[in-house]
């Protein structure tokens, strides 16, 4: 199988590596690896042993390789071992790669995350660039593109398989929740407020569970990076905006496997929030790798006028709007036209699942498939 470039860019220095299980951040890393390179991986069960018993083991294997490069992978799972790493940066000019899938229990234990000493990388699902010419809008739209999905060849099984493993290994084993059944009906539920304003209470009431309990559930997807929260866009506000984030799954795969589907569904109201959440988790690669210091959000207005979309930071400042529809009506640019009002600064899109390319007055029309494949080409620093 063709090996897929990563468009991620790394430091030349010491830094974390946070992503969701299954993204490739270890295939990443071992690409690293040079001849003065020590490798340990928390996840094969006697290195877990060792390191967790004995985290001062990690100065002994040091002094007897002498390396350059020391790579962790999947750190979280010894979280003290991170005072020690402290304590060899401070000592030696050795280079460390560590990676995670999830930063709760680092929190937890308050372990120490080396005082800046590291600077933090994330990575993502495969982007359609990355994938270049083997990239298929409709399959993403159906499985997503975590990369041990998209490569395997049985996607839908290895989703379900996916979703298995995190409730197995990283919820149930980590015991960060009580019920893992009511968790489960939770992932169920919480699929419907996929590229929605969040409403807890609601969730609550549906879940037969807690407020407090649901928050916290909401907590444990956004520190496993399963999920994220996106705030509303205010600044210099013209008007009130409402106050709630909006919700999305990490990968537009996981929202299609949890989302269940019964005779009363309609295919829009599914996949119309399946290409918002693939342009989202996009935008959110494409923040990180290529336009440092940007922030993702959305706005809506009280009057009901909303963008899916705005990134904001640096020198960008474009409004981004989704519609799953091959024929635009009017209606359809009534949120981009607010937005540009109060901010004639920022540039408009409207991506659409049409195949033509046109400009609506001071309005960008971008087919899906094109702006997926050249974010850059549209995301103009002004």
């Amino acid at each position: 199988m063709k090996e897929i470039i990563r468009h991620i860019s790394i430091p030349k220095g010491s830094f974390f590596l946070f992503g969701p299980r299954g993204t490739g951040k270890s295939t990443f890393v071992k690409r690293l690896k040079k001849k003065d390179t020590i490798y340990l991986d928390f996840l094969d069960p006697d290195t877990f042993r060792t390191f967790s018993a004995f985290p001062e083991t990690l100065i002994k294997t040091i002094n007897a390789g002498n390396p350059g490069l020391v790579i962790i992978d999947e750190v979280q799972k010894v979280p003290q071992i991170l005072e020690v790493v402290h304590k060899i940066m401070e000592e030696k000019k050795i280079r460390f790669i560590l990676t995670g899938s999830g930063g709760r229990k680092l929190k937890r234990s308050g372990a120490d995350l080396l005082g800046g000493r590291a600077l933090y990388c994330r990575m993502h699902p495969f982007t359609a660039s990355e994938l270049g010419i083997s990239f298929s809008l409709d399959k993403a739209l159906q499985t997503g593109l975590i990369p041990v999905v998209e490569r395997s060849a049985e996607p839908a099984k290895t989703l379900s398989a996916y979703i298995d493993i995190y409730l197995r290994e990283e919820i149930q084993a980590e015991a960060l929740v009580r019920n893992l059944g009511t968790f489960a009906r939770f992932l169920e539920i919480i699929s419907f407020s996929h590229g929605s304003v969040l409403n807890v209470s609601n969730l609550a009431r549906e879940c037969q569970a807690g407020r407090s309990i649901v928050t916290g559930y909401i907590d444990i997807l956004e520190d496993l990076l399963l999920a994220y929260r996106l705030p509303v866009f205010a600044k210099r506000a013209k008007r009130k905006t409402a106050s709630h984030p909006k919700f999305y799954l990490f990968d537009n795969g996981l929202y299609r496997r949890l989302r269940q589907r019964g005779p009363l569904d309609i295919e829009s109201g599914i996949s119309g929030p399946a290409l918002e959440g693939l342009v989202g988790q996009h935008l959110r690669a494409f923040s990180d790798y290529a336009l440092p210091g940007t922030q993702l959000y959305y706005w809506r207005s009280q009057a009901g006028n909303e963008v899916d979309f705005i990134l904001y930071g640096g020198k960008t400042f474009t409004a981004i709007e989704v519609k799953n529809t091959r024929v635009l009506n009017p209606v359809d640019y009534n949120g981009l036209v607010s937005f540009g009002d109060d901010y004639p600064e920022a540039s408009l899109i409207l991506i659409y699942r049409g195949n033509i390319l046109m400009k609506h007055k001071n309005i960008l029309v971008v087919p899906a498939e094109i702006f997926l494949m050249t974010p850059g080409e549209y995301l103009k620093q002004v």
